[in-house]
């Protein structure tokens, strides 16, 4: 039976791996056929080139669309290297680069799930590429699945109980880059100090949390050797500009704070946006601390990810690839109506159907056009209500220490 069975998988292997490098070749000339501009990687190569020059990050407006420098200056000492490629190459690498993130990220996240059969990595693959997510992380050249990969690979390699030197430091690397995954350090942090008040053992996780902020800082102090200037100017004001990053209400920022700005037909849905973001942060980790502690770490995972996307000043769309773990996990957990439901909401391209662009059009749209800019945090929401119902009571703990 085991011969009969390898050798099934050997002749199911050339068919996946085929049909996965036609939905990558097939995307490849549609992104061509469309003249994507990767803006975000022009972007990421003038910081680049600011940070070579000795120039003034913040100041820096670029493309034809006046872009600012939005991320920590680690990121832009990061990105330095683009400079040393001609556009063209850049564009293919970056390409490549992403689609190979992609295949990776796709491992993890079905390794979180506990499904990581090479065959099924790489048929989920071929279909994930074609989210729009996804499309527009590699249409932008954006760096989500490079921080996506980073967090899940640190929080898939190793069981909870049993952390290592290493465990926190790319979550640590993830948040020194862009801000937002540092909710999964808080997460680690919080599930330490809940297992200790609930009378356990709280030490891994807060060593995971230590090793996360260790990495943080050594990257941030770091930037600040090589660019002083810059990393005063970033953290003593530049980070709480949210307006920097782009308009609240546009039908791409798929936060909680864009979704109010569209609601309420105002560019800044100031201190209601504050308190719903709060309570949706508490909520949103308790639930995640809870999966945790009842051994269901791939809940936790995809619950922090939905929640840090949710609370964020802005989420633009290409940020939910994190759609990927979330669908896997309903899917695998006999949640298929909820799975297909959301794959439907993130491959529908839905909230581009609405009037959006020049004049501001996103502060008046009608019912119809608000529920469609809206997908991806309703969804998003709804899927932390039905964590939170998924979850085993406590008594059943002891049976699934570890999902």
């Amino acid at each position: 039976m085991t011969v009969i069975a390898f050798s099934e998988t050997r002749r199911r292997m050339p068919v996946a791996l085929g049909a996965c490098l036609l939905s990558f070749t097939a995307f490849w000339v549609a992104q061509r056929a469309a003249h994507v501009s990767m803006i975000d990687l022009m972007v990421y190569r003038a910081e680049g080139a600011t940070v070579r020059a000795g120039g003034d990050l913040y100041a820096l407006r670029t493309t034809a669309a006046h872009l600012p420098s939005t991320y920590p200056p680690f990121a832009a000492l990061l990105f330095t290297p683009l400079t040393l490629l001609d556009v063209a190459s850049m564009r293919t690498l970056a390409t490549v680069g992403n689609l190979a993130l992609l295949l990776v990220f796709v491992g993890l996240s079905m390794r979180l799930v506990g499904h990581a059969r090479v065959e099924r990595v790489l048929w989920v693959t071929a279909a994930a590429v074609w989210c729009e997510p996804v499309w527009t992380t590699v249409r932008y050249g954006q760096v989500n699945l490079l921080l996506a990969v980073l967090v899940l690979w640190d929080l898939s390699r190793r069981p909870a109980e049993r952390p290592d030197r290493w465990s926190g430091v790319s979550v640590g690397l993830a948040a020194a880059v862009k801000l937002t995954p540092a909710l999964f350090a808080v997460f680690l942090l919080v599930t330490g100090l809940a297992a200790r008040l609930g009378g356990r053992d709280g030490g891994p996780w807060l060593r995971h949390a230590r090793g996360a902020a260790a990495a943080f800082v050594g990257a941030t102090l770091l930037a600040a050797a090589v660019l002083p200037y810059d990393s005063w100017r970033f953290w003593s004001g530049m980070v709480f500009r949210t307006g920097r990053v782009g308009r609240a209400e546009e039908t791409a920022n798929q936060a909680l704070r864009g979704v109010l700005a569209r609601l309420l037909h105002t560019p800044e849905p100031g201190a209601l946006w504050v308190a719903a973001a709060a309570l949706t942060a508490v909520l949103g980790l308790a639930v995640a601390v809870t999966a945790e502690l009842r051994g269901r770490r791939p809940w936790a995972v995809a619950v922090c990810a939905v929640t840090a996307l949710l609370i964020s000043p802005v989420s633009w769309s290409h940020h939910w690839v994190w759609c990927v773990p979330v669908v896997l996990l309903l899917w695998t957990r006999g949640l298929r109506m909820a799975a297909a439901g959301m794959l439907l909401v993130f491959c529908s391209y839905a909230l581009w159907w609405v009037p959006h662009g020049p004049g501001r059009p996103e502060l008046h749209q009608d019912a119809v056009a608000l529920t469609l800019s809206g997908l991806y945090p309703v969804t998003g929401a709804l899927f932390l209500v039905l964590a939170r119902t998924s979850l085993p009571r406590p008594g059943a703990t002891q049976a699934v220490t570890n999902e």
